[in-house]
């Protein structure tokens, strides 16, 4: 039988520089936990292309001049029940001013 699971898929872009440090506030935050292990991710890289428009305050790049970035996406999973929490921590953790998150729900077999 299948069912909504009690937790999403998290994925992350973040730039390669700052992957560590936001795979470590995903764990400390909970995040990442499946059975009897913690901090579990998964990562692969990717460009990210944007260009900041006027009001931006990029971390990356210069106001209205396309940029190209070498990124990691960090996936996970994360309880229902702490996603605010784990999100804040990952906004504090990730240099980028709207840093790019994806919350996917999940089904589980039971």
């Amino acid at each position: 039988m299948i069912r909504e699971s009690d937790f999403v898929k998290l994925r992350v872009m973040v730039p390669l520089e700052a992957g560590e440090r936001v795979r470590q506030a995903l764990g400390a935050a909970g995040a990442g936990v499946q059975g009897a292990y913690s901090f579990c991710s998964g990562t692969y890289r990717q460009t990210g292309r944007f260009k900041p428009e006027k009001g931006a305050r990029p971390a990356v790049g210069e106001i209205g001049r396309l940029e190209s970035v070498e990124e990691e996406v960090i996936e996970t999973i994360c309880p229902k029940d702490i996603l605010e929490k784990v999100l804040q921590a990952v906004r504090q953790a990730h240099p980028y001013e709207e840093p790019a998150i994806d919350i996917l729900p999940r089904l589980e077999i039971y």
